[in-house]
């Protein structure tokens, strides 16, 4: 059943949003040569905990940390460590926040120190079509439309999409229907109404779409070792267009 949250409930839902993005922020500035993904929870959970709200993501259905902390070709879920950052690592790091009854929801795929090409072009890409989707994201138009302008930008600039995971409604609970497929026909899927807030988060590959996930249970990374990117924003369907609450 898809929730549809009231005009008041929105505005609840983007403080919890707020300290999300605030959090993603934070952690995005100390993500240097040197720092472990261990430290960097800890200064994500600090942040959260200060605010008087809780990570989301922490004991969620046994997950370890506040944030997924995922390094090159680790696609989601990544467990934080000692593992150092180095130049040339890409870090993706998806954060949730649970304040006065409601998550917020967001992922952002940081560059440390210099980065090939090809990698560099993987984030812009990655990062555009998760504002492609988002622009389809308007009253009467479906889920399927979302899904195709995804995909229609990742893949005519010769990447991939993960189709294993996806977005997915988001409110009191932090994974609500419907889900939100990175991937599909326009036109298709439920009718996008005033009120709906879902969370949008295309992870992209530079190489095979295929997948596969780690001993721990968790990390999920590409099968042929090759880079993957994720972006995630919390959003609110309007009857004057989608607002992004995942925004600092």
């Amino acid at each position: 059943m898809i929730t549809v949250k009231t005009k008041k409930e929105i505005q609840r839902m983007s403080n919890a949003c707020n300290i999300a993005a605030l959090a993603l922020k934070t952690a995005g500035e100390h993500c240097e040569i040197g720092m472990t993904t261990l430290e960097l929870d800890n200064i994500i959970n600090k942040l959260i905990v200060s605010t008087g709200a809780k990570p989301s993501f922490l004991g969620y259905a046994g997950f370890p940390a506040s944030a997924c902390i995922s390094i090159n070709d680790e696609v989601i879920h990544g467990i934080p460590s000692k593992r150092k950052l180095s130049s040339g690592d890409i870090v993706g790091v998806d954060v949730g926040a649970y304040y006065d009854d409601f998550h917020g929801d967001n992922a952002y795929t940081f560059s440390v120190g210099d980065i090939d090409s090809e990698v560099d072009k993987l984030l812009d890409v990655t990062k555009k079509s998760l504002f492609e989707g988002i622009r389809m994201a308007v009253v009467g138009n479906r889920i399927g439309d979302i899904s195709n302008a995804i995909q229609m930008c990742v893949e005519k600039n010769g990447f991939s999409i993960v189709e294993e995971y996806v977005g997915h409604g988001i409110g009191k609970k932090l994974h609500e229907m419907p889900q939100i497929p990175n991937f599909g026909l326009s036109g298709k899927g439920p009718r996008l109404i005033e009120g709906m807030t879902i969370a949008i988060e295309p992870m992209v590959n530079i190489g095979s779409r295929i997948v596969k996930v780690d001993k721990d249970s968790w990390t999920v990374r590409t099968s042929d070792g090759k880079f993957s990117a994720h972006f995630e924003n919390t959003i609110a369907i309007t009857a004057d267009g989608p607002v992004i609450l995942t925004k600092v």
